[in-house]
């Protein structure tokens, strides 16, 4: 072999490994014009996909054709000791959620002690601190489902902007001094 030949075999295999390279390393802007559009327009609907879904899976209708936004979905417990303690409690930050158009709170809620006797506490505090509460009462030991008014939070004036939902034991509003109280399917409805 000779100079001339050699220099033609390197020749040849630096441009094929060149050209190989060069093909794996494409820039987004090196492809045509139509494999680019047909890429966004994939990833734009591949994204509204995933908004769909995540809208759907918290906006539900139900059985009774109720539109639902579930805030918290999946047991919550509030384990309470009042032993050093006065108040356990499983708060919800709402992020400024606007619960303006919702008319209904709606939970299950069942303790684990049957001789238990408990009230629950349930409060909202708005943007601007404003707090309004209920009590209910005869919580039971097999999973209920309660539905209450918004209007029932009567001194609530604002809920365009949510700051938390809390759900409280007192010490004062159970018998005994240490329990489980288990929250479900946490949810506002219109």
């Amino acid at each position: 072999m000779n100079k001339k030949e050699i220099y033609e075999h390197l020749a040849n295999i630096y441009l094929d490994a060149s050209s190989k390279s060069s093909k794996k390393k494409h820039k987004f802007g090196s492809y045509p014009k139509t494999i680019q559009r047909i890429f966004l327009v994939g990833l734009v609907m591949a994204l509204g996909a995933g908004s769909f879904y995540t809208y759907s899976n918290t906006h539900q209708q139900n059985q009774f054709g109720e539109t639902a936004l579930f805030l918290y979905q999946g047991p919550a417990k509030i384990n309470f000791n009042f032993d050093p303690a006065t108040k356990e409690m499983f708060a919800l930050n709402l992020k400024q959620l606007n619960l303006s158009k919702y008319k209904v709170l709606g939970f299950a809620i069942r303790k684990t002690n049957p001789k238990d006797i408990i009230s629950l506490r349930i409060e909202f505090t708005n943007r601007f601190n404003e707090k309004s509460e209920i009590y209910i009462k005869d919580i039971t030991d097999k999973w209920t489902d309660y539905k209450i008014n918004l209007s029932r939070f009567g001194r609530m004036e604002y809920w365009t902007q949510m700051k938390e939902l809390a759900f409280s034991i007192e010490k004062w509003n159970a018998r005994e001094k240490s329990g489980i109280v288990f929250l479900d399917n946490i949810r506002v409805l219109k």
